[in-house]
C-alpha cells in the first residue's frame, strides 16, 4: 500500500510515519514528488495495518497498490522517473543515444568506433566485455581486459559506459569499471543477479527477456527497486515469436503499455530485434515514435571483421543518418537530444 502524506508535511512528521511503518514489520520506500511525499509500505500484512497508518499525523490517506509490481507502478510514483548515468539523464525531456560495438575486441577498435559514435550524437558508450553466446565455441568477450578498454576509452571521450554483467558474483568486479550495469535478456529473471545489482545503487539497464510478458518484465524490475535502487532503465529488445524473417519480433506496443503502468524510463534496442542492419533504423524510429526515451544501438565501421553480430551493426553513415531522423521525430513530441559531453 502507499501512504500519501498531506501537502507540506514536515520532515519530522514524515520520519515518524516511516518509523511506524518499520515497527509494523513493513518496508518503507519514499517517493518525494513535486507537491507531496508518498511512502510505499511493502510487506505481507498490509491490509491489517491500513487503519493504523491512516490515524497518524500528516497522513492524508492510505491506498492499496493493486499492481503486483508495487514500486515500479505509477500508483506508487506517478511522475516519470529520470536516471542519471554518469551525468547523462535518461528519461527526461531529451532522448538518449547509447551506441558502440556489440563486443570489445581491442582498444584500438573500440576507440575508433566510440569516436564516430560520439561524433554522431551518442552520449553513452556501449560495449560487451562479457558476452553470453548461444554456442560455447563463439567469442565470449575479453572479460576484464575489455572492461579496462571501455573505462579508458570512455574517460578519454568523456562518455559514460554501459556493459553487461552476467553473474551475481561478478557484480562487484564489473561495477568497478561501468557507469551502468546491463542485464541481458537471458538474465532478466536471474533474481539473485537482480538483487545484487539492486544493492549497488548504480544505474541498471534491464532488457526484456526473450519470452517475458510485460507483467513478468515489470516484476523483474521490482527485484531491483525492492533493494532500494531506483536507478533503473527498461529496454525492449524484441521477443521470440513464430516469425523467422527477423531475429526477434520488436514489440513496439509494449512501450506505451509500460509508459501507462510504470514510471521508469524505457529505451529500445533495435539491433537485437532486427538482426540485420537494413531494418535497424526503421525499428529505432518506431520505438521513439511510440514514446521510448532513447535507443541502444550497435555500430561498427568494419562489420566484416567483427567477432560478434557484425550483420546487425550500423555503419557510420547509417548511424549519422538515423540520429538525424530521431531528432526530427523527437521534435514532434517536444523532445530534444541529449548532447555528448565536451
Amino acid at each position: 500500500m502507499i501512504v500519501i502524506m498531506q501537502h507540506g508535511a514536515a520532515e519530522p512528521v514524515i520520519d515518524h510515519v516511516i518509523e511506524r511503518i518499520v515497527q509494523l514489520g513493513l518496508t518503507p520506500h519514499v517517493s518525494r514528488g513535486q507537491f507531496r511525499t508518498i511512502i510505499g509500505a511493502i510487506g505481507d500484512k498490509q491490509p491489517v495495518h491500513q487503519q493504523i497508518l491512516e490515524a497518524l499525523e500528516g497522513v492524508e490517506r492510505v491506498v492499496p497498490i493493486m499492481k503486483p509490481y508495487k514500486l515500479a507502478s505509477r500508483e506508487f510514483h506517478d511522475e516519470n522517473s529520470t536516471v542519471n548515468v554518469g551525468g547523462v539523464p535518461v528519461g527526461g525531456k531529451d532522448l538518449v543515444i547509447m551506441a558502440g560495438p556489440c563486443a570489445v575486441e581491442s582498444k584500438e577498435m573500440l576507440a575508433r568506433i566510440a569516436a564516430f559514435c560520439k561524433a554522431g550524437g551518442a552520449a553513452i558508450l556501449r560495449g560487451g566485455a562479457f558476452k553470453p553466446r548461444t554456442s560455447p565455441y563463439d567469442f565470449q568477450g575479453l572479460g576484464v581486459e575489455g572492461l579496462e578498454y571501455l573505462r579508458s576509452v570512455g574517460d578519454d571521450l568523456k562518455m559514460p559506459i554501459v556493459s553487461e554483467v552476467m553473474a551475481a558474483n561478478e557484480v562487484e568486479l564489473v561495477g568497478r569499471y561501468v557507469d551502468m550495469f546491463q542485464i541481458g535478456a537471458r538474465n532478466a529473471q536471474n533474481f539473485q543477479l537482480l538483487k545484487e545489482v539492486g544493492d549497488t545503487g548504480k544505474p541498471v539497464l534491464l532488457k526484456r527477456g526473450l519470452a517475458m510478458t510485460i507483467r513478468e518484465y515489470l516484476m523483474s524490475a521490482e527485484y531491483v527497486l525492492a533493494r532500494g535502487n531506483r536507478n533503473l532503465v527498461l529496454c525492449e529488445r524484441g521477443i521470440k515469436t513464430f516469425e523467422t524473417e527477423v531475429r526477434f519480433t520488436f514489440d513496439v506496443s509494449c512501450i506505451p503499455v509500460i509508459k501507462n503502468y510504470c514510471h521508469l524510463p524505457i529505451i529500445v534496442d533495435p539491433s537485437h530485434a532486427a538482426g540485420k542492419r537494413e531494418y535497424v533504423s526503421a525499428l529505432a524510429r518506431a520505438g521513439i515514435a511510440a514514446g521510448a526515451d532513447g535507443i541502444i544501438v550497435e555500430c561498427h565501421d568494419r562489420p566484416e571483421e567483427a567477432l560478434c553480430d557484425g550483420p546487425q551493426a550500423l555503419l557510420p553513415e547509417m548511424f549519422f543518418e538515423l540520429v538525424g531522423q530521431l531528432k526530427k521525430i523527437g521534435e514532434v513530441f517536444g523532445r530534444g537530444m541529449a548532447e555528448p559531453k565536451t
